[in-house]
């Protein structure tokens, strides 16, 4: 299928190829839910930021350098530029089994702005950090924007079919406290809030990764319905902080999905064990990794459901 597509973006624009992409797995492993292929940065593109990616480098973007750089960003073709998207969304609809749920997702606006302030990926985040701390006014008017944009976005997704929304705010973790609840936790709430007014009984997951024991703080005050947890977090800490208010979802280490063998039997022992006495999504605690052998995916799905 990438070699079918004219890049990546052209795989997540071109509706059949984004369908196709997001079939393969539930024809092939029977998952109890599909999520749409897509990418976190097509709301970049919408909001008219260049975006493209390189092969073996990964996602660029031509970046914000402050407050002046945000008037080239305007959300009014935000739907027309992401209609495939939608148009993709009612191909996997149509096409899924009547069983089988089906996810649509969006970054989370700090994530999202980290790519688009840095250019690209970031190990320390120094950029959008030091925009935050040095002007927070001009770079609350771009959370304040990528709220506005992804409520807009998921809303469109929930009409085209998706019956519950992830939130993926990978790079949380990079906060202290104070200005993760600013940067983090208040835009998720926003979004959420907003998203059910006008969907009041849309699901929606989110994924704050890496805030470790700010992660009960998300689940009282972010109004989704429920949170993934990242690898990091203990099974028993999560199980007594956590899911006593809400589901979870998580966490197997990808690199354990990986290995296979006794260590993949462990671990997926661990956590249904832990997560047993109520709801919970079994998950991994963040991507699945390109190097996983099809063939341990296949024994994860024996141990969960058997």
């Amino acid at each position: 299928m990438r070699a079918k597509a004219n890049g990546f973006l052209d795989l997540c624009f071109t509706p059949e190829h984004a369908v196709e992409v997001t079939l393969q797995p539930i024809r092939r492993y029977g998952f109890d839910a599909a999520i749409l292929f897509s990418d976190i940065l097509v709301v970049p593109h919408g909001l008219g930021q260049k975006v493209w990616f390189e092969e073996g480098v990964g996602p660029k973007l031509e970046p914000l350098a402050g407050a002046e750089d945000l008037k080239r960003l305007s959300k009014d073709a935000l739907h027309e530029r992401l209609q495939p998207v939608y148009d993709a969304v009612r191909g996997i609809k149509a096409t899924l089994p009547a069983e089988t749920a089906l996810i649509g997702f969006a970054g989370a606006p700090w994530t999202v702005a980290s790519y688009m302030i840095e250019g690209g990926s970031s190990r320390d985040f120094a950029a959008g950090k030091l925009w935050a701390y040095s002007d927070p006014d001009s770079f609350g008017a771009l959370i304040d924007l990528l709220v506005e944009s992804t409520v807009d976005y998921l809303s469109a997704q929930v009409d085209a079919g998706a019956e519950a929304l992830q939130i993926f705010d990978s790079w949380a973790g990079v906060w202290p406290e104070a200005d993760l609840k600013r940067w983090c936790l208040e835009p998720l709430r926003r979004i959420a809030d907003r998203v059910h007014r006008n969907h009041p009984a849309i699901p929606i997951i989110g994924f704050p990764r890496g805030v470790g024991a700010c992660y009960p703080d998300f689940a009282v005050s972010a109004g989704v319905q429920a949170l993934s947890l990242d690898t990091t977090i203990p099974l028993e800490w999560a199980r007594d902080h956590l899911q006593s208010k809400l589901p979870v979802q998580g966490n197997l280490d990808p690199l354990t999905l990986v290995a296979g063998g006794a260590a993949l039997e462990r671990s997926v022992a661990a956590i249904l064990a832990a997560f047993r006495g109520g709801p919970h999504i079994f998950n991994l605690g963040h991507g699945i990794l390109p190097q996983t052998p099809p063939e341990h995916v296949e024994k994860l799905l024996k141990l969960v459901r058997g």
